[in-house]
């Protein structure tokens, strides 16, 4: 498939005289796609059941008349004041009973009756105008569910919900109490209604309360976006698509995926190093201007296969953004090597945000493809490079991995409500992975732990999966690669309970894990053949032949047949002397990439990107500073 490019585009916010002008830029630099409406609602609708239409009518004529295809957003995520009027009890509450008022966005709870009855009249009434206008090719659901935290709230609406949703899980409340274990500290309950959120009390909750609110929260943000879908399928064949984020865990993704078309993301690499990885201060200086260099590969692979092999990034920063503790430019050329990367990774489309920059509200200090003077920032320039960056190497295919890393959103859920050590994030521990083998030139795909299909790979990595149903412990026992599995690996029940057979219970190895300990950031274990045993170290009882131990003797890393476990989080060091036993054993290749390269193979083309502020150059392919180009097969 050839890519796209496109941009995000708020008529309302712009004088109606430049319309047509607009849509004669955006065509003349090269984008195909064009997203409106997704937080139009005030203006679509200004009060209950007065619809202005008119406006939205002629900013879709403009467009189509500029050959634009059209992203149609529903409104969703900004409820007009109006609603809030009518259903005060509509708003979320934070974890501490506190409301979350109207004045921004996403001021709603996703379990609240006469809101999902709002919404649904609201996605009728646009799919039935909109549906089969030949210029409107794709539906947005809502907007960046679970940004600013909004996946949870506590207050009755969620409560109510809850308590049903409860009811239909255990049937009674003696079912309940002996899942949870209720019999300790007198949490006993019997009847449902006594039942309330997870929030507020003296000390910790019972962690399998809090798992069991953590999947019903989710469960009610894949049933919102659910209703919406029903409702789009029923007026238009165009495909449906919803706008994740970076590291917004609360919800299962692949869930929601089910009832979509394509996965799309938000990627703001540089607001991202600043806010939300976990990284020194030496390697954020080093990447200030650039972003790190795995974050983003990591979401195209996860949400490339949420989509089912259909990825867009329908938000890439153009520029500065507002919302980190400090916003820098990125270096010329990154805007341009984010796309190209993200196209390598699958994405069909790459839609910049925002056309132009608001001189107004929240967002006035966000860089769009045009300055408020309606001049061409950075971001423009750059985006009519990747178009033609894409008129030169054509269409981009995805082939399979060698390598699976399997990705399950309880399992994420799970460290958070019992982390056990301060430093244990199963995000990290696969983001760990993740560019341990990118920074080694390895590909890696990111996929769903629910009847996962693994033929064809030759390494499969299950780092802190949480349970290990028995769907897929037939796929592991079926599996002809090797698996690596650990640690903190199947180590509970899915009701949070310490399982019997202690863990990680894999068939056809012997091992136990007899205890955990979680170590302070300035201790580890230092292993035999180099490097570290950091943040999660476990003692294992095992007859297996044991390939790694600490110094003092202590297995590590255990193996039998196909089938090794790792029973410790690893520093750098140890992990990439880990990897690199096994990808030679599978004759997987490993290069030796220069700092900040990286790099991703596709049917037809190889293509290379620095991240590095300097020039650098692996065999006879010069990369320039913030560069990226490509080889063709």
């Amino acid at each position: 498939m050839k890519p796209t490019i496109g941009t995000c585009y708020y008529p309302e916010h712009w004088d109606e005289k430049i319309w047509r002008d607009d849509a004669a830029r955006m065509r003349d630099a090269g984008i195909d796609w064009v997203r409106i409406g997704e937080f139009a609602w005030s203006r679509i609708e200004p009060k209950e059941g007065q619809l202005d239409w008119g406006w939205l009518d002629r900013a879709v004529n403009i467009l189509s008349d500029a050959n634009l295809k059209i992203i149609m957003g529903t409104p969703t995520a900004t409820p007009p004041n109006w609603v809030i009027e009518k259903y005060p009890d509509m708003i979320a509450m934070d974890q501490n009973g506190q409301p979350r008022k109207f004045g921004s966005r996403r001021h709603y709870c996703f379990s609240h009756q006469g809101y999902k009855q709002q919404c649904a009249n609201i996605v009728t009434l646009m799919a039935e105008r909109y549906g089969k206008h030949p210029a409107v090719q794709a539906w947005q659901t809502d907007n960046e569910y679970g940004c600013h935290e909004t996946t949870q709230s506590f207050g009755p609406s969620a409560r109510d919900e809850f308590r049903n949703w409860l009811a239909q899980k255990y049937q009674s409340p003696d079912a309940l109490n002996r899942a949870w274990g209720n019999i300790f500290w007198s949490m006993e309950y019997d009847d449902f209604n006594q039942i309330d959120v997870p929030n507020l009390t003296v000390t910790e909750p019972n962690p399998s309360h809090v798992m069991d609110f953590r999947r019903f929260s989710s469960d009610q943000v894949v049933a919102f976006n659910k209703l919406q879908a029903d409702i789009l399928r029923r007026y238009t064949d165009m495909p449906l698509v919803h706008n994740y984020m970076g590291k917004v865990t609360g919800f299962d993704h692949f869930d929601i995926g089910a009832d979509l078309d394509i996965a799309s993301w938000d990627s703001y690499p540089l607001g991202f190093l600043e806010m939300i990885i976990k990284a020194n201060e030496e390697h954020k200086a080093e990447y200030y201007q650039q972003g790190d260099p795995d974050f983003q590969a990591f979401h195209h692979d996860l949400y490339r296969n949420v989509g089912n092999g259909r990825l867009w990034v329908m938000e890439q920063q153009p520029g500065p953004v507002n919302w980190a503790h400090f916003n820098p430019a990125p270096l010329n050329g990154m805007v341009r090597l984010w796309s190209l990367e993200a196209i390598a990774h699958g994405a069909e489309s790459v839609n910049y945000f925002r056309w132009r920059q608001a001189p107004f509200a929240q967002e006035q200090m966000h860089a769009g493809l045009l300055r408020p003077d309606h001049r061409d920032a950075q971001g423009l320039i750059e985006a009519k490079q990747v178009k033609d960056d894409i008129e030169a190497f054509g269409d981009v295919t995805q082939i399979q991995a060698p390598v699976a890393l399997i990705f399950d959103y309880p399992s994420q859920w799970a460290s958070e409500v019992q982390p056990q050590g301060a430093s244990f994030d199963y995000f990290q521990l696969l983001f760990n992975c993740y560019k341990s083998l990118r920074s080694m030139g390895v590909d890696v795909d990111i996929i769903s732990g629910n009847g996962p299909k693994l033929e064809g790979y030759k390494l499969v990595l299950l780092p802190g999966l949480f349970t290990l149903d028995d769907d897929l412990k037939h796929s592991l026992n079926t599996f002809d690669g090797l698996v690596l599995a650990g640690p903190r690996f199947n180590s509970k029940t899915k009701d949070f309970q310490i399982p019997q057979n202690l863990a990680p219970d894999l068939d056809q190895l012997d091992i136990t894990v007899s205890r955990v300990e979680t170590l302070r950031s300035n201790v580890d274990r230092k292993l035999e053949n180099g490097g570290k045993a950091i943040n999660w170290v476990e003692e294992i009882e095992t007859s297996e032949d044991v390939i790694e131990k600490t110094a003092d003797g202590a297995p590590i890393l255990i193996r039998k047949n196909n089938l090794l476990y790792l029973a410790a989080w690893l520093d750098d060091e140890a992990l990439k002397l880990t990897f690199k036993r096994i990808l030679s054993e599978l004759d997987i290749e490993t290069l030796e990439l220069p700092t900040g390269v990286r790099l991703k193979r596709t049917r037809d083309h190889t293509f290379f990107f620095n991240y590095s502020k300097n020039e650098q150059v692996l065999d006879d392919i010069v990369l320039s500073a913030a560069g990226a180009t490509w080889i063709e097969h």
